[in-house]
C-alpha cells in the first residue's frame, strides 16, 4: 500500500510549491472532491521505485475555533490522521512564529512521525538562524528550497526511510490464477458501498472478517465465489469507534486512492437518485490514471422513474465519456438485484486486464490495421509500423516498434486501440499503446 505524506504548516510558507516540486507538476492534483477537499489536494509521487501519495493542506491555525479557518484546521487534522509521515513546513527567512509553536504542539500530541522542513533556505544550509527551529521539538530542521528544488530529495529520503516498494505489484500477472482478485468498491459517501458488500457477504461476516493492520484501518474481506478467491476492499472509510474523525466522517480520500491503486478491479458505484457528480468523475479519472479495470454500477436503480433514468444515462455518457470501455450495470444492493450480472462483468474485466496478447497475433492485427488505414504522413516521412508485442498487464500495454512513430496522431492510436480491443474482446480495462521508434539511418544525411 502506498505510504501517505502530509504537508502541514501555517499559511504562505510554501507548502503548495513543495507539493508541486515533489509531484513534478505545476498542478498534480489527482483527486479534488468538492466539499470534502476544498483545502486538501492529493497527488501521486515517486522516489526511486517507491510510489507514495502526497497531501497538500491549507494554512493550519489549530487554535482558531471559528469560521473558515476552523474548517481548514479540521481538514488539516484529517490529513494528519490519514498520514504515515507528516512534513511540517516553516519559513526559514521569516523565522519562528507563535503559530509554528501551536502546530508543533499539536503534532507532538498526535504521536505521528514528523519531519521539519525549513523552506526558503537558499544559501542558509549552515546558517545559525536555523538553530531556533530546534525549540519546536520536532527534530533538526531540513533546509530546503521548494522553488529551486534544493534539499527536497534528501528530505523525502528521510521521510520515507523504512518504506519499501510494493513487491506484489512488481510480480503482477505472474501467478494471477493463484492469488485472490482484489476488488475495490469506490464511490461517494452513501452510494451504497457497504450495502453492496453486505449483500455479497452478509452483515455479520463483514464484521467477522474485518482485518485491520494498517494505520488507516482499511477493511479487507476474504470472499470465495464459484471456487474463485476474492479480496473485497470497502473504501467507505469505516473506522473503529473513537477513531472517527469529524472532518471526514465515513469517507476518506486517501483510503479510496490507496484501494484503487492496490486493486485489480474497481467497482465504481453511482447513486442513481443523485446522478453522476463531479466527485464521481474525479474518482473515475483516478481509476483511469491508475490503469485499473473498472465496472460502473448504478445503484438504487429501482428507486428512479423513467425520466430520471434517461437523464442519468445522458450524464453517464457525458461525464464518464472517458470510460467508454467500461460496462455499465443497473443494480439494487438493498434488494440484491443485478448482482449476478455485476459479478460476471467483474470477472470479464479482470480477464481482460490480465489477458495474454501473443506477439504474432498483435503484429498481424497491426499490419491489417495499417493496410486498412495508414497513419497520416508528416513531412517527408510516413510513420512505418513494423511489429507489436505485449509490454505489460493490468492494464494491458501494447508496444509498437517502427520508424517515425513520434508523428502518429492520438486519433490513430485510438483507431489501433479499437482494432486490438475488438479482436481480443477487451472489456472493462484501459489499453495503453506505447510507440518506440528505431534510429532512422537517413536522419544523418544532409538535405
Amino acid at each position: 500500500m502506498k505510504p501517505v505524506v502530509a504537508l502541514v504548516g501555517r499559511p504562505n510558507v510554501g507548502k503548495s510549491t513543495l507539493f508541486n516540486r515533489i509531484t513534478k507538476s505545476r498542478d498534480a492534483i489527482v483527486a479534488d472532491f468538492p466539499g470534502l477537499t476544498r483545502d486538501r489536494h492529493y497527488g501521486d509521487a515517486r522516489l526511486g521505485a517507491l510510489e507514495f501519495i502526497v497531501v497538500d493542506t491549507g494554512g493550519f491555525e489549530p487554535e482558531r475555533p471559528t469560521g473558515v479557518v476552523a474548517e481548514m484546521a479540521r481538514q488539516t487534522k484529517a490529513a494528519v490522521a490519514e498520514a504515515d509521515v507528516v512534513i511540517f513546513v516553516v519559513d526559514a527567512r521569516a523565522g519562528l512564529s507563535a503559530q509554528d509553536h501551536d502546530i508543533a504542539r499539536y503534532l507532538r500530541t498526535r504521536g505521528k512521525r514528523a519531519l521539519l522542513a525549513a523552506n526558503k533556505a537558499e544559501g542558509m544550509a549552515d546558517s545559525p538562524a536555523l538553530a531556533e527551529f530546534h525549540e519546536l521539538g520536532i527534530g533538526a530542521p531540513h533546509p530546503v528550497s521548494a522553488a529551486h528544488g534544493q534539499g527536497v530529495r534528501s528530505l523525502l529520503e528521510a521521510a520515507l526511510e523504512g518504506f519499501e516498494p510494493d513487491a506484489d505489484r512488481a510480480e503482477e500477472g505472474e501467478d494471477a490464477a493463484e492469488r485472490p482478485v482484489r476488488l475495490a468498491v469506490a464511490g461517494r459517501p452513501n452510494a451504497g458501498k457497504s450495502t453492496l458488500i453486505n449483500a455479497w457477504l452478509g452483515e455479520e461476516r463483514l464484521v467477522a472478517f474485518d482485518q485491520p493492520g494498517t494505520t488507516r484501518d482499511a477493511i479487507h474481506v476474504p470472499f470465495e465465489r464459484d471456487g474463485r478467491r476474492f479480496e473485497l476492499v470497502d473504501t467507505a472509510g469505516l473506522r473503529r469507534k473513537g477513531r472517527v474523525f469529524e472532518a471526514v466522517e465515513k469517507f476518506s480520500v486517501v483510503k479510496t486512492l490507496q484501494a484503487i491503486a492496490d486493486a485489480h478491479v474497481v467497482v465504481l458505484l453511482i447513486d442513481a437518485t443523485e446522478g453522476v457528480s463531479e466527485q464521481d468523475a474525479h474518482i473515475a479519472g483516478y481509476i483511469l490514471e491508475a490503469g485499473r479495470a473498472v465496472v460502473v454500477a448504478i445503484n438504487k436503480w429501482d428507486a428512479t422513474d423513467d425520466y430520471q433514468r434517461r437523464m442519468l444515462e445522458r450524464s453517464v455518457e457525458s461525464r464518464l465519456a472517458f470510460l467508454k470501455f467500461a460496462p455499465v450495470l443497473h443494480v439494487s444492493a438493498l434488494k440484491r438485484r443485478g448482482l449476478g450480472a455485476l459479478w460476471k462483468a467483474v470477472l470479464q474485466a479482470h480477464a481482460s486486464a490480465t489477458a495474454k496478447l501473443p506477439t504474432p497475433v498483435l503484429t498481424r492485427l497491426l499490419h491489417d490495421a495499417v493496410a486498412h488505414q495508414q497513419p497520416r504522413r508528416e513531412g517527408r516521412f510516413r510513420p512505418k509500423m513494423r511489429y507489436a508485442h505485449q509490454g505489460g498487464m493490468n492494464p494491458p500495454v501494447v508496444v509498437i516498434h517502427g520508424n517515425s512513430l513520434e508523428h502518429v496522431t492520438p486519433a490513430y492510436k485510438r483507431y489501433l486501440e479499437g482494432r486490438f480491443r475488438e479482436h481480443f474482446k477487451l472489456v472493462g480495462t484501459p489499453l495503453r499503446i506505447e510507440l518506440r521508434s528505431g534510429r532512422n539511418p537517413f536522419d544523418d544525411r544532409g538535405g
